[in-house]
């Protein structure tokens, strides 16, 4: 196996950082009370968990919660999902409905730390 040098892996973090926050903003202007409508009309919860938390229905189900996809990575997914989530195809769910869900999903606290968890420091 190679060695990656830390100067390498470090310059990359660092891309990644400023990459991510610009994702997010290349998402179009979504309604995140009608997307939360459509995640549990659709039944996005049954699988990724009301809170967006993720779960293990049919195998693990990814947390959505904050979601550091881009929206163009986040539609991709639904129209053309890996693993064994149903497509959600335009016919199905359109753009406008695909950018209320991920404005829902980034409204969503995500994961807590365990460090702020009482029961998991006593």
């Amino acid at each position: 196996m190679r060695h990656v040098p830390a100067r390498f892996c470090a310059s990359l973090l660092a891309a990644l950082a400023v990459a991510i926050p610009a994702w997010a903003q290349d998402a179009p202007a979504g309604n995140a009370d009608n997307g939360k409508k459509i995640f549990l009309a659709d039944g996005c919860y049954e699988c990724h968990g009301r809170d967006g938390q993720g779960g293990a229905f049919n195998g693990p189900a990814p947390i959505l919660a904050q979601t550091a996809l881009p929206f163009d990575a986040f539609k991709q997914q639904l129209r053309d999902p890996s693993n064994e989530m149903p497509p959600y195809v335009e016919a199905v769910l359109d753009d406008q409905g695909a950018a209320d869900i991920f404005a829902f999903l980034h409204t969503l606290k995500g994961p807590i730390p365990a460090k702020d968890v009482p029961l998991l420091n006593h």
